[in-house]
């Protein structure tokens, strides 16, 4: 059986005009034929991606081009198609908590774009003491961030905002 060539999807241009890409990338992802691997064009290294895609059955292998432009192909686990890294397919479960207490540190990443509220709020996450609880707002529903989260053992909550913003109470995990 012949594979078929990779589908590339260049998402620069949603990026840099402050979009949110995933939407685009998962319908991509669900257009590929049996065996098809995806070639995803992106202005950064979408490393919370990897953990989303593995969970799908998929490997991955980034590279950044000379341009600076980053070139990830993500190919079906157990494809002979392509030179795929493994990729970590940790998804640890999310306990189930309720937090109790109140957030030790909040974070407002409303009008910044993409990567940077996920960035910040990873960065804030891990800057925690284990048990300790964060808030966070912003503009759009972060999906990526969720899967992130989950896969570094973190409990979270998600709530829409009446201003049309997302609140995230995050508390980080104790191991």
């Amino acid at each position: 059986m012949t594979v078929p060539s990779p589908l590339t999807l260049d998402v620069r241009d949603i990026l840099r005009a402050g979009g949110e890409p995933f939407g685009a990338i998962m319908q991509s992802v669900s257009a590929l034929a049996p065996g098809q691997s995806l070639r995803l064009l992106a202005t950064f290294r979408p490393v919370p991606l990897f953990a989303v895609m593995a969970g799908r059955g998929f490997t991955h292998a980034a590279q950044q081009l000379p341009d600076g432009v980053w070139e990830v192909r993500f190919t079906p686990k157990g494809s002979t198609n392509g030179d795929a890294e493994p990729a970590n397919d940790a998804t640890a479960a999310c306990p189930s908590t309720a937090f109790g207490i109140a957030p030790t540190q909040s974070l407002d990443n409303r009008g910044l774009p993409p990567p940077e509220p996920m960035l910040r709020t990873l960065e804030a996450v891990e800057k925690l003491p284990p048990g300790a609880v964060l808030e966070v707002l912003v503009d759009r529903e972060p999906l990526i961030l969720y899967g992130e989260l989950k896969t570094r053992g973190h409990a979270f909550r998600a709530d829409k905002q009446d201003d049309a913003c997302f609140r995230i109470v995050i508390q980080r995990s104790v191991h």
